[in-house]
């Protein structure tokens, strides 16, 4: 991997990265074509990664899709697949990890405390490896498009973020490799997630900015419509992640709902 990208900059050829954890869906493919559309090369990383997985989570039944996976990217045209195993990216004796403080510490990370040093370790390594000129991430993930963020000013590392829109279904649902385990019914129910978050947009632009107010509002939504149980629901600046008592341009508003032991996240950024 590293040899092939060495000999991409020598040619002069400018190297965009997606990296991945499988499982492939249209969300996944709009960050590869974006990478496509920027870049001469176009390289995904496809890694179930044990680091960011908490010893109760769902890493041994994690979707894992390779042939499918491959078909998909090379319909759209990924020119290099890197498919590291465990034993590759952590040998026996690895020892290190990359620790970002405080904007790990709120949302997801209140929950999952080692998660994000898993993430941050993990994409450390891969921009080292690549070294890829621009590195593409979904803003479902905003909390992880935070520290990533921060950890390349901090390290240094020379590579520009592109962050792409949420990808949804037809009915609003945010798209991830989890919602394969959800039942019909729970699917069902999933879509009140975007559905709470669109109606706290709506309150916003006619004037009602408490953002304990709007909390409320999309926690009575959740508990009428669904069953699904609620780690968190947060109205944050969006680059610091501290919470925020009124809400104004660029708060970010996100969720943490639990349907049985599926665990989805979903957010919106105010425009107001």
């Amino acid at each position: 991997m590293q040899r092939l990208c060495a000999e991409a900059r020598r040619k002069g050829r400018s190297i965009g990265f997606v990296p991945t954890m499988g499982a492939l869906h249209d969300g996944h493919r709009s960050l590869i074509r974006a990478c496509r559309r920027e870049n001469e090369l176009c390289v995904i990383s496809i890694f179930v990664n044990p680091l960011q997985f908490g010893p109760d989570e769902d890493f041994a039944r994690y979707p894992r899709t390779q042939k499918k996976d491959v078909y998909l990217a090379k319909k759209e045209k990924v020119d290099i697949i890197f498919y590291p195993s465990a034993a590759k990216m952590y040998p026996t004796g690895f020892l290190t990890s990359i620790g970002v403080a405080k904007i790990t510490e709120p949302l997801c990370g209140r929950f999952r405390p080692e998660h994000f040093r898993g993430v941050t370790t993990v994409v450390g390594k891969l921009l080292n490896i690549v070294r890829p000129q621009r590195l593409y991430l979904g803003q479902k993930d905003a909390q992880q498009c935070a520290v990533l963020r921060q950890m390349i000013r901090d390290l240094a590392y020379d590579v520009k973020i592109r962050v792409n829109p949420i990808v949804r279904e037809t009915d609003g649902l945010a798209l991830s490799s989890r919602n394969q385990y959800l039942t019909p019914h729970q699917r069902s129910e999933a879509v009140w997630l975007y559905r709470s978050l669109q109606d706290a947009q709506r309150q916003i632009r006619q004037g009602r900015c408490q953002a304990n107010a709007i909390k409320k509002s999309i926690r009575r939504i959740i508990h009428e419509k669904t069953h699904g149980r609620i780690e968190y629901i947060a109205c944050v600046n969006k680059q610091t992640l501290q919470d925020v008592t009124t809400i104004k341009k660029d708060t970010l508003i996100a969720l943490a709902v639990h349907f049985g032991p599926t665990r989805l996240i979903d957010n919106v950024v105010c425009r107001k």
